[in-house]
């Protein structure tokens, strides 16, 4: 299976549909949608993970870059719709300690409300 990655902005947040596989073939294209998610300050930024039914430790580094770019603009990301085998890659690497998750995209966006 390919990876694929849509944005759709709605309502000052840009919602990042993936689905697929993010691994080190694929990593690479993920990256490059994610370089102009947080360029300007306070941008607001939700990851949709539903469609997603493997990420590798590439896949984590560009999360985890979009997460360092996202403090650096005084923005916010917020992931959502971790299949439960996508979510204990998450857990395993510790990055839910550091990372907003949140079940579905509904409740995703009311993290940006707070």
């Amino acid at each position: 299976m390919t990876f694929q990655c849509e944005c759709i902005d709605a309502n000052g947040v840009r919602q990042v549909n993936l689905s697929g596989r993010l691994d080190s073939a694929t990593s690479g294209d993920f990256e490059k949608h994610m370089q102009t998610l947080f360029a300007s300050s306070g941008a607001k930024a939700l990851m949709d993970f539903s469609s997603v039914d493997y990420i590798s430790s590439a896949g984590l580094r560009v999360v985890l870059m979009a997460a360092k770019r996202a403090r650096q603009a005084q923005g916010r990301l917020v992931l959502c719709g971790l299949r439960p085998h996508v979510r204990e890659v998450f857990e395993i690497s510790g990055f839910l300690k550091i990372l907003t998750v949140a079940d579905d995209p509904s409740a995703a966006l009311s993290h940006f409300d707070a």
